[in-house]
């Protein structure tokens, strides 16, 4: 018998192991990789931070471009000076050549060293993984330290007018100070800052306003749009079809449509709320805080409502006729049938899709940025509009990867909430089924 079970699990496990395969690599393993990501200071617009380094690294293409004529200007300026000048250019230059020879005495980065240089004299351009020579902390400091104390002392030698060439050699040695590549590991680092942020917390309310009012509102006349096309009426296929227009238009070309009936000058609806005094005046839709959260909460409920309408009529079609004409004939209204027979049986159908509309709300991303681009003054800015502006607008990767990785968890906190409470109501369905 154990035996039996035992073959029963394992014959489980194994059918159930490759759609869990498929859901670790389609919606676990791009979170995964976006908080690897969210782990370093990973910038697009820093040529020091557009890769990820674990270590210390040179640049041997942005080192030698300017080495070699640095040290062939210092020998020229030292050729024409004299004294107490002379002195420290030749100081100078020997801290210089005793970094070069610390960076070469690596077998390594010594056969990269002259593999690059020699590509540079062919003016060729070597490859990342070529140029990128690994260097171990005490040699890459050593180096920053120098270069550093070079530029400040050619400087105040340029300020005393004691070179000839002054803006060349200057300009040369500052050509090495961006040479070190650190490690850009930054730890959680990232989320420290985006949780002290407070542009992080508005979104998160705005997104959580939006959600709560936008689902809200959908619920209500999408429960009321089922039980009206769930009755039996000349037509209904038409209406039914009809209902789900707004759906069926893609989301950004259903935005750029309300953002014209919204303009201020000429939107029509804009008007119409103008003229009922829903708002002040036209522009107010789209150019206040108030206005423009409306806006976007409107145009949702137009265009997702027809969804939530029709997920619950699928609940109500599973309801037994039965049930209400045995309700009629014991006196019951109509009140206490929708209250007594369909809330109690449609809640499984409204805990569905509330899950699927709160997901999707949350996630709201096409509809504002088409719409009110997150403004104005971030009023409507949501965490994925958030996200997705310091990831690309900003072109930091670090932050706007710790940024989704919030999204991530918070729509994983709500699935969460959503899932218990459904097993829970079908845990209870089936054992009174059982009694």
């Amino acid at each position: 018998m154990r035996n039996e079970k035992r073959m029963e699990r394992l014959l489980g496990y194994s059918l159930v192991a490759p759609a869990m395969l498929l859901i670790l690599a389609i919606a676990i393993w791009p979170v995964i990789q976006s908080f690897y990501y969210s782990l370093f200071d990973y910038r697009l617009n820093d040529p020091t931070k557009s890769s990820i380094h674990w270590s210390y690294s040179l640049d041997l293409e942005g080192y030698l471009q300017n080495y070699p004529f640095l040290k062939s200007a210092l020998k020229q300026e030292m050729a024409a000076a004299d004294g107490q000048t002379k002195q420290t250019l030749a100081q100078i230059e020997q801290k210089l050549a005793k970094l070069d020879a610390a960076i070469r005495s690596n077998d390594q980065v010594a056969k990269q060293y002259d593999k690059v240089n020699e590509m540079l004299d062919n003016f060729e351009t070597p490859s990342d993984e070529l140029k990128i020579a690994e260097l171990d902390k005490q040699t890459a400091e050593r180096l920053t330290d120098t270069v550093d104390d070079v530029v400040k002392t050619l400087k105040e030698m340029k300020k005393a007018g004691e070179l000839q060439q002054a803006d060349k050699v200057v300009g040369l040695a500052e050509g090495l100070e961006g040479v070190v590549i650190e490690p850009n590991f930054v730890g959680l680092k990232h989320y420290k800052d985006s949780f002290s942020d407070m542009r992080l917390w508005k979104a998160l309310w705005n997104t959580t306003f939006f959600t709560v009012v936008s689902v809200a509102i959908e619920l209500v006349l999408g429960l009321g749009i089922a039980l009206l096309i769930n009755k039996a009426f000349f037509g209904r296929g038409l209406v039914r079809a009809t209902i789900l227009i707004p759906w069926a238009i893609p989301t950004a070309v259903s935005a750029l449509m309300w953002k014209f009936l919204y303009d201020g000058q000429n939107g029509i609806v804009a008007h119409y709320f103008e003229t009922i005094g829903l708002v002040d005046r036209m522009g107010d839709l789209l150019t206040t805080e108030a206005g423009a959260m409306f806006a976007v909460i409107f145009a949702d409920v137009w265009k997702t409502t027809p969804y939530m309408a029709l997920l619950l009529l699928a609940g109500l079609q599973t309801i037994p006729s039965s049930l209400y004409e045995a309700a009629s004939i014991d006196g019951a209204t109509k009140w206490q049938q929708f209250t007594q027979i369909t809330l109690p049986l449609l809640k499984s159908s409204i805990l569905v899709a509330l899950l699927f509309r709160t997901l999707d709300a949350f996630r709201v991303f096409d509809l504002i940025y088409v719409l009110t681009g997150g403004g104005p003054a971030n009023s409507t800015e949501t965490i994925s509009i958030l996200a997705y502006k310091v990831m690309f607008s900003q072109t930091n990767f670090g932050a706007g990867s710790a940024l989704a990785v919030v999204v991530f968890l918070c729509v994983a906190i709500i699935s969460m909430i959503y899932i218990k409470w459904l097993g829970k109501d079908l845990l209870s369905d089936s054992a009174s089924v059982k009694r």
